[in-house]
């Protein structure tokens, strides 16, 4: 006996995510359209070059690459609980690697910004968030993992000319992954007949992966999961707009003042990327010259 299965994709640009009455929205007209869901995959995003305000007021980066997943969760959990098992499926990125935790004292990067730096601290929180999910959701049948799609030559860097042009480079197009291939590992975490019952785990270029030792703190997990669900509640009610204050928050244990959240230094990019980011700005020169 054969099974129908839909899938529905949801090209959310920033507008949509960066909303908490949107994101409900969504979630709204996905109960309204289906009775389960089996797979969830969260892979919105967005990266700033200058520190932008979302719709609700907090920082953007955060905003649509975790604020959002974790609502449309949350939002979408009848929906997963009433299939036997479901998987949960969170998008992160190689740059979560570089942040040494949350920056506690600072969520919405008001008082330093560094574009590379607050979108890599978005992507630790897209691995603590499914983590947490897992602990949380384990016995309702739900599995939650967190992957690395790789360099994929996607609209990530649409907001900043330089990087986009980068990206689209001669160069780049022979390093960089398409959007299809980039989907693999995502493809795999979804559907992958061996990873049924697999939870709590990172995964890149579609294999078993070690995150960042800061994803091992489950009180860090948990005390996220709990910010993440009074800003989103708080971003329900009314908003003249601005920025929203985020007061300094820290899970118990934590260091307070040691600022781990943030880069050693202005220069935050380690020398590999450095060089692969000059060898690609000389491609787009050699193709301006000779192309």
């Amino acid at each position: 006996q054969k099974t129908a299965y839909e899938i529905y994709q949801c090209d959310w640009s920033s507008d949509v995510c960066s909303s908490d009455l949107e994101v409900r929205q969504l979630g709204e007209d996905i109960r309204a359209r289906f009775d389960s869901l089996e797979v969830l995959v969260n892979n919105a995003g967005v990266w700033h070059k200058d520190r932008t305000l979302s719709k609700d007021g907090y920082e953007e980066t955060f905003a649509v690459n975790h604020l959002a997943h974790f609502l449309l969760t949350n939002e979408l959990k009848d929906l997963l609980v009433s299939v036997e098992t479901a998987r949960v499926v969170n998008v992160s990125s190689s740059m979560h690697m570089r942040p040494k935790s949350m920056n506690w004292d600072d969520l919405m990067f008001e008082k330093h910004w560094a574009g590379f730096w607050v979108y890599g601290h978005s992507k630790l929180a897209n691995v603590l968030f499914s983590k947490e999910l897992a602990r949380r959701w384990k016995d309702l049948g739900i599995t939650s993992n967190a992957l690395n799609p790789g360099n994929v030559r996607s609209r990530i860097t649409r907001n900043n000319w330089f990087l986009n042009a980068l990206h689209r480079s001669p160069v780049a197009r022979m390093i960089i992954m398409t959007e299809a291939e980039g989907a693999r590992t995502s493809i795999y975490v979804a559907t992958s007949p061996k990873l049924e019952g697999v939870t709590a785990c990172y995964f890149d270029k579609a294999k078993l992966a070690k995150p960042n030792s800061a994803t091992e703190d489950a009180e860090a997990a948990r005390h996220l999961w709990e910010v993440s669900q009074q800003l989103v509640d708080e971003a329900a009610q009314p908003w003249t707009g601005g920025s929203r204050h985020v007061p300094a928050t820290f899970p118990r244990g934590f260091a307070q003042g040691s600022r781990l959240g943030l880069p050693p230094g202005p220069l935050s990019m380690r020398p590999l990327p450095f060089i692969a980011l000059c060898a690609l700005a000389l491609g787009i020169i050699i193709a301006l010259l000779f192309g």
